[in-house]
């Protein structure tokens, strides 16, 4: 397993993933852990977790350090993903507790309850792109509960999972109670099927996902699945074109573009379409792209060449199907994987940029006739993450907001993950919510108890 910086394309360190054997011990080991683990009183779990939130925060430059040479992201990005790591950390060492506390119920005069008890270990797969935070964003809610935890990370930021492994180390989390896997992506099927491990959670592509709920599928085990998205950015007619223009070029192009809930079809209501499209043009080229250490850069290199050409080929499809390159829209000849922020007008449904997710910092410009149409286009997707909705009339915003097919939808603001809010998609954005007192809930047993109180 090897480590390559983006930036410079050097190698960064090689990881020996492994043996099924090895494997296996430490699937063995992280059930064993459970045992006691799930026995442990709620306060000393939420200790080790604010330990482990103040850790993060102790190691906070060297981990984001860690982050941008792995997977590119601007340094300054990479210290907020940690520092928001530690949030979450804090979040359910506050409120977990309270999350997964026996829910008392009204029946026939008996004593009746629902009790959230774990289900034993849970194995995430997870990507690269939010190298610290889409783990920690897992794992505080599943230990808190009571659970235990096995990582298979992507291999790229094999780094950062071993610093996450070592992270709960230092906050003094029993051995085994979070234990990376240092596997390639062949082998997540058979840490599925062993008789230990008892859920699965996947954030990743839709093929990823319905490869991992086939097999958790025939061994009869829960996942909950994040995957891909192709949020619809909508623009009424009467938004503040400045403004928006402004939010709509930062949320495409956080984390270099490379997030499930980046804003990508930006939906315009076409009497003010032209403005729009030359706001967002002036705003893209504002961005500093660049070293992905140096603070004043806005957007990095992409992950991996792979990433880079895929993106590019979109763009080009795009265009020779009619779409118009208005800025950027080519890989920058340097070392690294870097490509310039492109804006797309003019883009139709059969469009790369239309029907596919693009995983870079590609804006596409949809012109709608009315709200109506804009509502219609914006679900004329597979993907159902996040929405945005942008209005000066907030209420009228407001109510077109259950005519749009997402996991969320934010009203003039941008979408983003919060440990208080629920987060997750529908179609093939994936099922199941994480965050909040409803994602704690994922990987419990829900379980009734009646008590009659008749000897």
């Amino acid at each position: 397993m090897k480590s390559v910086n983006p930036a410079n394309e050097e190698t960064l360190a090689e990881y020996a993933p492994l043996s099924p054997g090895e494997r296996d011990i430490r699937i063995g080991e992280s059930a064993s852990a459970y045992e006691s683990w799930r026995r442990r009183p709620i306060a000393e779990r939420a200790a080790c977790l604010r330990r482990a939130a103040a850790h993060l925060r102790e190691a906070k430059h060297e981990l984001a350090k860690l982050v941008t040479q792995e997977m590119g992201k601007p340094i300054r990005q990479s210290e907020a993903e940690v520092e928001k790591s530690a949030v979450g950390c804090e979040y359910y060492a506050e409120h977990g507790e309270s999350f997964v506390a026996p829910q008392p119920l009204e029946f026939d005069g008996a004593r009746t309850y629902l009790r959230y008890d774990p289900i034993g270990p849970v194995l995430a797969v997870m990507p690269w792109n939010f190298p610290l935070w889409q783990v920690f964003r897992f794992a505080a809610p599943t230990l808190l509960a009571g659970n235990v935890a096995l990582l298979k990370h992507a291999s790229n930021v094999s780094g950062c999972a071993l610093a996450i492994e070592r992270i709960f180390r230092l906050a003094e989390f029993p051995p085994s109670t979070f234990t990376t896997l240092l596997i390639g992506s062949n082998e997540v099927a058979d840490v599925i099927a062993h008789p230990a491990v008892r859920a699965v959670t996947l954030t990743g592509s839709d093929a990823a996902g319905r490869s991992v709920s086939r097999v958790a599928g025939e061994h009869l085990k829960k996942t909950v699945l994040e995957l891909g998205g192709s949020d619809p950015f909508i623009v009424l007619a009467d938004a503040d074109v400045e403004s928006t223009a402004r939010a709509a070029a930062q949320a495409r192009t956080l984390n270099s573009g490379q997030s499930c809930i980046a804003a990508k079809r930006f939906i315009v209501h076409e009497s003010i379409a032209d403005a729009f499209a030359e706001a967002m043009v002036a705003e893209m080229r504002k961005l500093r792209v660049g070293d992905p250490l140096d603070s004043a850069t806005d957007v990095g290199p992409l992950a991996r060449a792979d990433l880079r050409d895929d993106l590019h080929d979109q763009v080009e499809r795009s265009v020779q199907a009619g779409a118009k390159l208005l800025t950027g829209g080519r890989a920058i000849e340097s070392p690294g994987f870097f490509y310039e922020p492109a804006v797309l007008d003019r883009v139709t449904m059969g469009m790369a940029a239309f029907d596919e997710e693009t995983f870079g910092p590609v804006a596409a410009i949809i012109r709608a006739s009315d709200d109506d149409e804009a509502i219609e286009l914006a679900n004329r997707s597979a993907f159902g993450l996040g929405a945005s909705v942008w209005s000066r009339d907030v209420e009228h915003a407001e109510r077109l907001t259950p005519r749009i097919d997402s996991g969320m939808v934010f009203v003039n603001e941008i979408v983003k993950s919060d440990p208080r809010l629920p987060f997750g998609g529908v179609k093939d954005s994936g099922y199941g919510r994480e965050l909040s007192n409803i994602g704690i809930r994922e990987f419990t047993n829900v379980k009734t108890v009646w008590v009659n109180n008749r000897a």
